[in-house]
């Protein structure tokens, strides 16, 4: 079993930064590891989309529009993901999703709950 558990949502004004967070757990990693962990959003209205997304090697990926102001970090030792948003705009204003690619045999998928961010002008 896994468990992802986000946090550091919460109202932030426009201009300013947020740093959300995300542990995994489970009993499972005493024989499995996990390739990639990221973040998603999802506005109200729009899809779910990849904001950033990060390897246990240490390779990033990021969304074009977050490009220079997010920041994707990982402490694997702790199986926790961390994005750094900075100078948010009312846009940017979503539910954030945490999400882990396991080491499995079928490359399982597991998803937090989900953290909202509201931006505030």
């Amino acid at each position: 079993q896994v468990q992802l558990v986000e946090s550091g949502g919460g109202l932030v004004q426009a201009g300013g930064s947020l740093r959300l967070s995300c542990a995994a757990s489970g009993s499972i990693f005493r024989i499995i590891s996990i390739n990639a962990m990221g973040w998603y959003r999802q506005a109200p209205g729009k899809q779910r989309e990849l904001v950033a997304s990060i390897t246990s090697g240490g390779r990033t990926n990021y969304a074009d529009s977050v490009k220079g102001r997010f920041t994707i970090s990982r402490d694997n030792a702790k199986n926790s993901v961390f994005l750094h948003m900075n100078f948010l705009i009312p846009d940017a204003a979503a539910v954030f999703y945490c999400n882990a690619l396991l080491s499995t045999r079928r490359r399982a998928a597991c998803w937090g709950p989900g953290t909202q961010v509201p931006v505030s002008s």
